[in-house]
């Protein structure tokens, strides 16, 4: 299939839908509330690029070399490459059974390596908002798949030697959310890795502005146990994120004065969102890293779940390694039975 509608998607289906298609499809499944939408699928990546030999040429490239060239010039061939009727027939048909014609939304890229515990792609790939009509759908499609070849995208792939033939890019399609208000929350500490609290980042608009670090967002910090909000802090916000009034993209404005100094979500509302944090971190079984949104008549929605990454790290670092024992029903049984190492 090129084309899914996340209510088919589930956490196993990352190699069709990449980790965040995957992921959207999971929540759903799990109760929570997902901006409707489809996944445009590795299959449809592999039909329109994978026959461009662009595995081999980022398998020749030196890592600490100039990659800005190189990767210009695969960008360009899959911006360019004809995408094959099938596949456009089918984003299309997808799109228009989303409702409206000309229905906003976001198109967001999924690959297959994207979102996953091991190795977090976030931010590495495009990501295009408030996407207007069938033809603009389809070239946000192919700007997303040639954004697999970013100098970012390339060289972190290098450096850690990820394969390159196992490698695609599937795109997320999602309505958008008119934000009032948007954000990010980790269900542990992203400072010191406290897994007792829920840490709550928001602001004014969309949530790129805070994504992409051009806001200093309100913060909270709230204990899972009590639901106490132990730290808070009400940020001066003087940039936002809007719908452009043309009618496709995104502008960057000043919040009103009347809004800069006072705190972009209610306590209602922050109390919701950790209680959804820790409904998504119990369906998964691990600590997450989301994006969500508020519109304007206060209903909430989760754009994104993904693992958190950066103390998952540090926690497998810090684990200990057994040592072998001769026979290995031994060393199982040391490793299960507490046994101090080396004993």
């Amino acid at each position: 299939m090129t084309v899914l509608p996340f209510a088919e998607l589930g956490r196993d289906d990352v190699p069709a839908a990449g980790g965040k298609g995957a992921s959207l499809g999971e929540l759903l499944r799990a109760g929570i509330r997902v901006p409707d939408g489809f996944v445009v699928t590795t299959t449809a990546f592999r039909t329109a690029v994978g026959g461009l030999g662009l595995a081999e040429r980022v398998s020749a490239l030196d890592p600490d070399g100039d990659l800005a060239g190189p990767c210009a010039e695969l960008r360009a061939v899959v911006e360019t490459a004809p995408l094959p009727d099938d596949v456009a027939a089918a984003i299309t048909a997808a799109y228009e059974a989303l409702g409206e014609p000309d229905l906003p939304v976001a198109v967001r890229s999924s690959a297959t390596s994207e979102d996953s515990a091991e190795a977090s792609f976030a931010g590495l790939q495009d990501t295009y908002l408030w996407v207007r009509g069938a033809d603009a759908v389809l070239e946000a499609v192919r700007r997303c798949w040639a954004s697999l070849y970013s100098v970012e995208s390339v060289s972190y792939r290098l450096r850690r030697a990820l394969a390159e033939d196992d490698l695609a890019m599937a795109v997320v399609v999602q309505r958008m959310v008119d934000s009032r208000s948007s954000g990010v929350m980790f269900t542990r500490s992203p400072l010191n890795g406290d897994r007792s609290v829920v840490c709550v980042d928001a602001s004014w608009g969309l949530g790129s502005a805070v994504v992409s670090g051009e806001v200093t967002p309100d913060s909270f910090v709230v204990s899972k146990v009590t639901g106490e909000v132990a730290k808070r802090f009400i940020a001066t916000k003087c940039t936002w994120h809007r719908p452009d009034p043309r009618g496709s993209g995104v502008i960057d404005r000043d919040v009103p004065g009347e809004l800069q100094d006072i705190p972009s979500i209610s306590a209602e509302e922050l109390a919701a969102l950790v209680a959804t944090a820790r409904a998504v971190e119990a369906h998964y079984g691990s600590p997450q890293d989301i994006e969500w949104a508020i519109d304007d008549s206060g209903e909430l929605f989760l754009l994104q779940s993904r693992p958190e990454t950066v103390w998952a790290e540090k926690d497998a670092a810090a684990a200990p390694v057994a040592t072998p024992a001769a026979r290995p029903f031994d060393h199982v049984l040391n490793v299960l039975g507490g046994k101090k190492q080396g004993a």
